[in-house]
């Protein structure tokens, strides 16, 4: 059915074409119609195809511009709109070849212009340009009114044509199979097709060829030339060239685009440029580069050698097989294209990179399932990478930093040897390449410093024997070229049996030649007052000199008594190099300073030992030493206190037998005295147990735990550090604990003015006693009728004088009980607010019996003064 249905179509195409009147009658044009019929359906049925490429667009696109060079721009629009609906049109029933149907159309229409008749002469001779004299099997041209033939040419095919259609009778199915040739019309065809195409170009193939090998180094042919407004190489439009070839060349000659980019960049970065700007890594890059043009530069060479061959005609057959078309030069240049695109590629992207930033771009497009783009990444990035990976090795080995131009991930600066470790050098991430994960780099630096610690500030060569076992036991060579590119894991190894090696001989330096851990008990029995004796005899030695102002203490003097203090106690038995590191320092001090707010002992760590104990960790050492010296100064002061408060029974029993109420008043004040200093004894011995039990104690004991399991620098640098921290946030003198250590501070001030206290109250109860001796000695002389009165005077005023003296003291007792009360609940208030759970310890151990909660309780609801006994008039108050 549907061969019936193209039959009829076929038909009525050919009745439309030819025209209704001719020279021969009607019998002549139905003759004329069956045999055009028959020919039109050999041609349907053949194997012949058009020599156009099948774009629909570009079809419609031709026909559009055609009516509107004709002037027809109405009729472009009405055709527009017609092929929008046409092109939509799918499915069942639709026709799905469109581009026929358009081709079909346009070289009707070709006809129609061209033959410029609307009638048509002798039916016999007719012609279309469906097939064209390009193939020799279309239809001939029809004759004009006279029958006159304007072309010699198109009379041949139109005899042989006649020849076709009377010599060969198609079967009663319209359709004959061309099985031969025997008038060689292929052959005739493709001269024919090579006369016309050398009619539509100026320029000959060859001459295109050599130009395209000349672009494709980079300079102007004769024809093919570099266009700026087209930013590539073109054939000129001043030539006339088929657009086929003009795209082909367009597109071969993008590789010359390519490798001009290339070759700039090469050019820019080694000649031009300066090469700090560049480095080694950009200079490996651009030989790379040139070494990959090199292999080009071959291919090029090889291409010439066969340009000068001549390219064998269509209808000649075969010719030699090493001439070269522009076809042929297309299947040559894929693989170089290819490899050039991807060159440029990364001269784009590496073009503001250097050194481990440009290795790490480059490496970002050997990502690729390529195989023929890995293998040419892989090649060029084992180049490229080479100088990074001999700076890794020779710092991993021998602590070299070979970076003359700043490419490499670790960065080294001039500074002191006791900041070598923490600030010579550090981990450039800007220039880490993304094939080195950041933990190695980190391990890297780390090994790489090692090797310069033990070489500058341990004054060591060990590390040599240490780094040459690391290479051996990783498989790998201590000379150049051993490591590269696509050898991370080899990388790998080499650096952890290396920082394994070295990081444990710096380790058993530390401890064993520079002794750390004997350094570190050494501050901890010296600056936190770990050696007790010592302490206490440096402290009753120069608590005289250190009551006195701080602009008149003589340092010298200080530094004889420490000295006395280490021959007295058992420091004296302690290594004469630590000995020799502890000095007295005097820290500055403002008008009205005491040398108790001044002095305070140091620790003079030296190379390597400093790298540890920096500035900054003596500064809080010294904030420690300083709080423990006031606690111990507290400490101090009461029991001095006991010893003042002891031998004054006596002063009481004296003042018994003189006056009953001056003996109730001063039994008061001494009892209350007493009191309080018992009280404050149980905070400060119980503050000094905490610290120097639950703190000092068990935050050595971690550290020596830490120290036995450190494996580097840097962990044994956490963990002092650790340690150090821990010192500070439980002894209350970190920044949370700010309040909580001012209210401390004041109560240490306090306690210290109740010393002062107690020794005025004990001093003039002496002065009392003595008066009172004096008085009974020279009693006995006096005149017996003026004793009475002299004697009644005289304990009148000595009476007076006592009670005046008692209520003073009562007073001032009462005023540092109350403030003490005060800042006591003050300070337990604090305490659960702390974070650190050891101060909860703290609280447990000062409200063990919960006095102190139950007085706070009672704050409430009763006044201050009356939960305590009142000195004043020799009255006691209700107790609480």
């Amino acid at each position: 059915m549907e061969e019936d249905q193209v039959a009829g179509l076929v038909r009525e195409l050919v009745l439309r074409i030819l025209p209704a009147k001719g020279g021969g009658g009607n019998g002549n044009r139905d003759l004329m119609a069956e045999r055009a019929f028959k020919y039109a359906m050999r041609i349907v049925g053949s194997r012949i195809t058009p020599s156009l490429a099948n774009d629909e667009a570009a079809m419609a696109e031709a026909v559009k511009r055609q009516l509107v060079n004709e002037g027809r721009s109405s009729d472009a629009l009405t055709f527009a709109d017609l092929y929008r609906r046409f092109s939509v049109l799918t499915g069942p029933g639709c026709i799905e070849n469109k581009w026929s149907v358009l081709y079909l159309l346009r070289a009707v229409s070709e006809d129609q212009r061209k033959e410029k008749a609307e009638t048509r002469g002798d039916a016999g001779h007719f012609t279309s340009t469906i097939s064209g004299p390009a193939s020799m099997g279309g239809l001939p041209v029809l004759p004009r009114a006279d029958g006159h033939v304007e072309n010699g040419r198109v009379r041949n095919m139109q005899i042989q044509l006649h020849k076709t259609l009377d010599q060969d009778r198609a079967p009663a199915g319209g359709v004959l199979i061309l099985s031969k040739d025997p008038e060689n019309a292929k052959a005739a065809a493709l001269r024919e097709y090579a006369e016309v195409s050398q009619e539509e170009s100026e320029v000959t193939e060859s001459a295109l060829v050599k130009d395209v090998l000349y672009a494709c180094q980079g300079i102007d042919g004769r024809f093919v030339k570099f266009d700026k407004d087209l930013d590539g190489y073109a054939v000129s439009e001043s030539y006339k060239v088929p657009r086929t070839t003009r795209c082909m060349v367009r597109k071969l000659c993008e590789l010359g685009w390519l490798y001009k980019k290339v070759k700039e960049y090469i050019y820019e970065s080694v000649e031009r440029g300066p090469i700090e700007a560049i480095g080694t890594v950009g200079q490996a890059f651009c030989a790379a580069l040139q070494e990959e043009l090199s292999d080009y530069y071959k291919l090029l060479a090889v291409l010439e050698g066969q340009v000068h061959n001549p390219i064998p005609g269509m209808a000649e057959g075969k010719g030699p097989g090493n001439y070269l078309s522009l076809r042929r030069l297309m299947v040559w240049l894929a693989e170089p294209t290819v490899r050039i695109r991807l060159m440029a590629v990364l001269v784009d992207d590496c073009k503001n990179s250097r050194g481990g930033a440009m290795a790490g771009a480059i490496h970002m497009h050997a990502q690729h399932g390529d195989p023929l783009v890995q293998d040419f990444m892989r090649r060029l990035l084992r180049r490229v990478c080479s100088p990074l990976f001999e700076m890794v090795r020779s710092w991993v080995l021998e602590g070299e930093l070979n970076d003359i131009f700043s490419e490499f991930f670790v960065v080294g600066q001039v500074v002191k040897a006791e900041a070598l470790w923490r600030d010579g050098y550090q981990l450039h991430s800007g220039m880490l390449p993304s094939f080195i994960p950041e933990p190695l780099a980190k391990r890297i630096l780390r090994t790489g410093k090692s090797i310069n610690f033990l070489r500058v500030c341990c004054k060591d060569q060990g590390w040599a024997d240490a780094a040459a076992e690391a290479a051996s036991a990783a498989g790998t060579s201590t000379r150049r070229g051993g490591l590269g590119y696509g050898e991370t894991e080899a990388l790998e190894i080499l650096v952890v049996e290396a920082a394994k090696r070295i990081d444990r001989h710096l380790i058993e330096i530390m401890y064993g030649q520079f002794k750390f851990r004997d350094h570190c008990l050494a501050i901890k029995r010296y600056l936190l007052l770990g050696q007790g004796d010592f302490i206490q005899y440096l402290m009753d030695i120069v608590g005289p000199d250190l009551s006195q102002a701080a602009n008149t203490i003589s340092s010298f003097k200080l530094s004889g008594l420490l000295e006395s203090a280490i021959r007295a106690s058992n420091a004296q038995y302690d290594d004469p190099d630590i000995l020799d590191r502890l000095r007295v320092k005097m820290m500055p001090h403002n008008s009205g300073d005491r040398g108790w707010d001044v002095f305070s002992l140091e620790y003079n760590a030296r190379d390597p030992l400093n790298t540890i104990f920096t500035e900054s960790v003596m500064a809080r050492y010294l904030k420690i030493f300083n709080f423990l010296w006031k606690l111990k100064r507290v400490e101090h002061a009461l029991s001095a206190t006991w010893q003042t408060m002891k031998p004054n029974c006596s002063i009481a029993r004296l003042f018994a037998t003189r006056d009953g109420g001056g003996k109730q008043q001063l039994v008061a004040i001494l009892r209350r005295c007493q009191t309080l200093r018992n009280e404050m004894n149980h905070f400060v011995t119980n503050l000094q147990y905490y610290i120097m039990f639950e703190v000092l104690e068990y935050s050595w004991v971690d550290f020596s735990d830490e120290m036995e399991e450190a494996r580097d620098l840097d962990e044994l640098i956490v963990a002092h550090e650790r340690y150090l921290n821990a010192i500070v946030e439980k002894s209350l003198l970190g920044e949370r604990s700010h309040q909580l250590n001012k209210t401390l501070f004041a109560l240490f001030d306090l306690i210290l003015r109740f010393r002062s206290h107690g020794d005025r109250l004990y001093e003039s109860a002496r002065e009392m006693q003595a008066r009172g001796e004096t008085y009974s000695r020279q009693k006995p002389k006096r005149e017996p009728q003026k004793m009475g009165s002299w004697v009644s005077g005289g304990r009148k005023s000595s009476s007076q004088l006592t009670g005046e003296f008692l209520r003073s003291m009562g007073e001032e007792m009462d005023a540092i009980a109350v403030e003490y009360s005060s800042l006591l609940e003050g300070f337990i208030a604090q305490l659960p607010l702390q974070q650190h759970v050891d101060l909860k310890f703290l609280l447990f151990r000062l409200d063990f019996t919960e006095f102190y909660s139950r007085q706070q309780l009672n704050t409430l609801t009763t006044p201050t003064k009356s939960r305590r006994t009142s000195l004043r008039g020799g009255k006691q108050s209700q107790n609480a």
